[in-house]
């Protein structure tokens, strides 16, 4: 048995080391250039593998190839192989790239100098005559050709020379020969070909308006290699061009990379406050007070984009932290001008936020949400901002009637009840009788899993209804939406502040309370406002009840051929049916 297993490996083995060719290049002293290419297409046409695959070993296999005695020498060899490759048609340029590319590793290592030479004349005449003619070879492959092979202004006078292009050809000659053909890739928007022939034949005759028409083209990374080959005036044109532009960060990288800090200290400080500002706008405030690395005229200006934001307490935190002073005043303006900015409890008429974080506050709670037709669910996590790691576990559930908040403390609560825990939360998640409201919650749903996998009541859920869907509105989340329909948004500053800290601030408190109170609101609205015009009342009243799951599995992959509404949602039974006493009812 253990014979025949190891029998089966060999072959498999053998069948894979044949799946790129069946050919075996063991001596190229008597192969022609031509029959070499039959050969190479043979290969590639009885290779078995992908694509991007193919190519890597036959590049790997050429590159090998070379060792074996190509005559009359390997940099010659490819030379005449890439003047036959146009009559392979469809597999020139991608030949061409390969057996290029495998040269350029073949040549690392040391060759003939009689060969590089009379491969150089060949190349250059292969570039002459496409250049000449119809172009037979892409723009790219034809700079690959002449990088490859070192082909410099004297190789292509040489040429120009044998070929009787002209008599007494001069090495100004060859040069006015590159640029007409230069000027005619810039006529037709080749800036990157054209800039990379410029800068191969060390031609610095463009100059500043051959940068700005670059950049009127959005040409950016043209205009910028060309300007790192020109020297520092250029590349001072470039980034003040890039700042007229109000592209910063091209501009910073461009500083950077040149050393040009004393020429452009406002560039580095614009592009550091840009960084900060772009932060504050996601709400990672730890990382911009990080970024700040305690200068204090960036900590200043994190904490006037705290201020602008309405996080009053940051403003704090960060003032305490680093003596900052003189904002006390401002602060209160701009906290009173915020206010009138954005959504808030006493908007809703919530009477009480409730934290919970003991076995009789949950009981009490559960007694109260399960005397509800609906409520409002939503769920925060500490941010965590090293790459790769794993999301930390949800700290707080939010769960809302029409009249209270819920706040129920997930971490302590596991860790004390979590039978209790367990018990009370299945009471509601798993109830037909209460219309759960989320905004796209299979987020939610997939972190409160992942965070309690031994909790029974995170298993399942009964009853659910994603406004998000019923709205049709993904761009800005739930606070673009609260602002169409009521007016004002939602203050999302606290968005990624840390939710396992406890106690959490009154203005975490009504953050959270927020995002689960304005689904109930967004709710009636959609029940009793929203109807299309031109359409009968009685199918829009009934319009919203199609997107009720009336039950979902977290575990198991949404079927196919769910109906589009509900492929983002795992194992998914569209409710609605108006025999169910909640729909009924509500």
């Amino acid at each position: 048995m253990d014979d025949m297993v190891e029998d089966l490996r060999n072959r498999n083995e053998n069948q894979q080391s044949r799946s790129i060719s069946t050919h075996a290049f063991t001596d190229l002293s008597h192969v022609s250039p031509l029959m070499f290419l039959y050969l190479l297409k043979e290969s590639y046409l009885g290779g078995e593998l992908k694509a991007s695959a193919k190519f890597r070993k036959l590049q790997e296999q050429v590159h090998l190839v070379l060792y074996n005695k190509p005559q009359p020498g390997p940099a010659i060899f490819v030379a005449k192989c890439l003047s036959l490759l146009p009559i392979f048609e469809l597999y020139r340029d991608g030949f061409s790239h390969l057996i290029i590319s495998a040269l350029r590793r073949f040549l690392k290592t040391e060759t003939a100098r009689e060969d590089k030479l009379e491969a150089k004349l060949l190349a250059a005449k292969l570039f002459l005559f496409n250049v000449q003619h119809s172009l037979v070879y892409d723009e790219k492959v034809l700079v690959k050709i002449l990088e490859v092979f070192d082909v410099s202004l004297t190789d292509i006078e040489i040429v120009m020379q044998d070929m009787g292009v002209k008599s007494d050809i001069s090495l100004d000659q060859a040069k006015e020969f590159v640029e007409q053909y230069v000027s005619k890739l810039i006529e037709s928007g080749s800036y990157m070909t054209a800039v990379s022939l410029l800068e191969h034949f060390s031609i610095q005759q463009c100059g500043v308006s051959f940068l700005l028409q670059m950049m009127q083209c959005k040409e950016f990374r043209a205009a910028e290699r060309w300007a790192t080959f020109m020297g520092k005036p250029m590349l001072h044109v470039l980034v003040r061009e890039y700042v007229k532009e109000n592209l910063i960060k091209p501009a910073y990288d461009v500083v950077k990379k040149n050393n040009l800090y004393q020429e452009f200290p406002e560039v580095c400080q614009q592009y550091k406050e840009s960084s900060l500002k772009k932060l504050a706008e996601r709400g990672c405030w730890d990382i911009a007070e990080g970024k700040t690395k305690g200068d204090r005229q960036f900590l200043e200006y994190v904490v006037y984009l705290a201020m602008e934001a309405g996080y009053i307490e940051k403003v704090d935190e960060l003032c305490m932290r680093y003596s900052l002073e003189g904002f006390e005043n401002v602060k209160k303006t701009e906290a009173n001008f915020k206010k009138s900015c954005y959504l808030h409890l006493d908007d809703f008429f919530i009477e009480d936020v409730v934290w919970v974080d003991e076995m009789n506050g949950l009981y009490d709670a559960t007694c109260h949400l399960e005397e509800s037709k609906v409520v409002g669910l939503d769920c925060e996590w500490k941010p965590n901002y090293e790459k790769g790691s794993k999301p930390n576990k949800v700290s707080i559930m939010q769960i809302a009637s029409e009249t209270k908040v819920y706040i129920l403390d997930l971490i302590k609560l596991y860790g004390s009840v979590p039978d209790s825990l367990n018990e009370c939360l299945s009471r509601i998640l798993h109830s037909s009788r209460i219309l759960k409201l989320g905004y796209n919650f299979q987020c939610d749903i997939q972190q409160l899993a992942c965070s309690y996998q031994d909790l029974q009541c995170f298993e399942h859920y009964e009853m659910l209804l994603d406004i998000q869907n019923v709205f049709k509105e993904p761009r800005g989340g739930l606070s673009a939406l609260a602002e169409k329909v009521f007016g004002r948004g939602l203050n999302k500053t606290r968005r990624n502040s840390n939710w396992e800290k406890r106690p959490l601030s009154v203005y975490q408190l009504e953050y959270a309370a927020l995002d689960a109170a304005v689904l109930i609101h967004l709710f009636w609205h959609v029940r009793d406002h929203v109807q299309p015009a031109g359409v009968a009342n009685e199918h829009c009243k009934n319009e919203w009840k199609s997107y009720i799951i009336s039950h979902m599995d977290k575990a198991k992959k949404s079927r196919k051929g769910a109906k589009s509404r509900n492929q983002n949602v795992p194992e998914a039974e569209e409710g609605a049916q108006k025999s169910s006493p909640l729909t009924s009812e509500t």
